[in-house]
């Protein structure tokens, strides 16, 4: 019967001793240990944990790099300037690509998804048997130049060139020079367009210059003629006049 009544006792502090060995096995422990590669921090504990992970987000991992993002393009200055784009020079390396090498400003253009604004047609000259067309490029975005002469074929040029020869272009014909992108042709206006006038040929100047040498030639004579013949009726006069004094 005493062994019987002190079974209780004895149960219950057999549970009493589970629950606090419970306890402290439960119970965060505020130890931070250190390995050969990293330091890891101390885990805060009760609720302060919870609202860091709220906002882990914010925070990189200790055993992962951070996102690789490119640095920000360093300041060009408070006052960039233009660059040193001039739409009518040959071979000049394209606006966009002076602007990201220098940090100059480029002129607005048109980008590649609407069709070019047209060229501007600068002058035609005689290159031999040829005729040289210079132009000047539009503020748009070019993949290639065309020169259409009259009826012939489209002659095709690279986007940095500003001039090209065409052969067998006759007096009168139509020249226009257009702009192409990915997007269509620019459009044939009077800027980009003129009637090609060849120069006068040297032969027909040298006769012209014959003609009004000759004429020049016959003026000066028949000033003479008149000179002589004014002269010599004064002096027919002159002996009239005597001949009659010298009678009465």
């Amino acid at each position: 019967m005493s062994a019987n009544k002190d079974c209780p006792p004895l149960l219950i502090i057999l549970l009493l001793a589970l629950l606090n060995g419970s306890s402290s096995f439960a119970a965060p422990s505020d130890v931070s240990w250190t390995n050969h590669t990293a330091t890891l921090p101390l885990r805060p504990n009760g609720d302060m944990y919870d609202l860091l992970q709220l906002h882990s987000d914010d925070y990189y991992d200790t055993f992962t790099d951070p996102p690789s993002h490119p640095p920000p393009a360093p300041s060009q200055g408070t006052n960039p300037q233009p660059c040193d784009y001039d739409p009518c020079r040959e071979l000049q390396p394209p606006c966009a690509q002076l602007a990201a090498s220098s940090g100059c400003l480029c002129p607005g253009v048109s980008g590649p998804h609407a069709a070019p604004e047209a060229p501007y047609l600068k002058r035609l000259s005689m290159d031999g048997s040829g005729v040289v067309v210079q132009w000047c490029a539009p503020f748009s975005f070019v993949t290639h130049y065309e020169v259409v002469v009259g009826a012939l074929e489209p002659l095709l040029f690279g986007v940095d060139q500003r001039s090209g020869t065409v052969r067998g272009m006759g007096q009168g014909a139509e020249v226009c020079v257009v702009a192409v992108n990915y997007a269509g042709v620019s459009e044939r206006q009077e800027g980009s367009c003129t009637m090609y006038e060849p120069p006068g040929d040297s032969s027909v100047a040298l006769k012209a210059g014959l003609i009004g040498g000759a004429l020049g030639l016959l003026l000066l004579l028949s000033l003479a003629v008149l000179l002589w013949r004014h002269r010599a009726r004064r002096k027919a006069d002159a002996r009239i006049t005597q001949a009659t004094e010298e009678t009465l």
